[in-house]
């Protein structure tokens, strides 16, 4: 069977609400960072299904045992948020996965040349091979630090058919980048715009997410 890129946006009354506060220019950063943290947990929650590994086991009711499906313990999960915007969904996505590592990848975008730069990286030397390793950043916009981030944990020992990509928008061109590089990826996402602008922006969008987060719009 062929691998492709598989982009989800579900359908759900929550994530719908919470993306619509996102994007008005007019919600204060305080909700913003909200709404990031609400779509973070709904997106993650999303993602787990048939992705998280679990094993069977038997419990002891007050009436009598039963069998029960629980979390393997066995097999490494971690969340990797790409800095600074990627922090806005770590909230919802570690609420949902307390015993997840947290490695953070620090990426800028140079504005000029829309490449980005990494100016921290925590990731660990290797990844044991059956890790998962969900990744929040809520714009795929151009691609270029969702591609950065994947080489960076690929070369890590990650496997990508293993891997989650959680953001709030997505647009063409990083959907692209991703589907021919990296055709056994998944991704969730709140919604997908048809396009950039001249420097890069998703439109429609919601804006630059880090300076909405962290309250620094000039």
């Amino acid at each position: 069977m062929t691998l492709q890129l598989r982009v989800y946006v579900p359908p759900h009354p929550l994530i719908q609400h919470w993306l619509a506060v996102a994007r008005d220019a007019g919600t204060p950063s305080v909700l913003f960072r909200s709404a990031m943290t609400e779509l973070g947990r709904w997106l993650t929650y999303e993602a787990a299904r048939d992705w998280l590994p679990t094993q069977e086991t038997a419990v002891q009711t007050p009436l009598d045992t039963c069998p029960a499906t629980v979390i393997d313990p066995q097999i490494p999960v971690a969340v990797v948020p790409i800095l600074r915007a990627g922090l806005g969904l770590l909230e919802g996505a570690q609420n949902l996965l307390p015993l997840a590592s947290i490695y953070h990848l620090g990426l800028a975008r140079d504005e000029e040349t829309l490449q980005p730069h990494c100016y921290l990286n925590k990731l660990p030397e290797k990844f044991d091979p059956q890790t998962r390793v969900l990744i929040t950043d809520p714009m795929l916009a151009t691609g270029g630090s969702i591609m950065t981030a994947m080489a960076e944990l690929i070369q890590r020992g990650v496997d990508p058919t293993l891997t989650r990509i959680v953001c709030v928008v997505a647009a063409p061109p990083a959907l692209q980048k991703l589907s021919t590089t990296y055709p056994g990826l998944i991704v969730y996402t709140a919604t997908i715009d048809e396009k950039l602008n001249s420097k890069g922006y998703i439109v429609p969008g919601l804006g630059d997410a880090g300076d909405r987060i962290f309250g620094t719009l000039s």
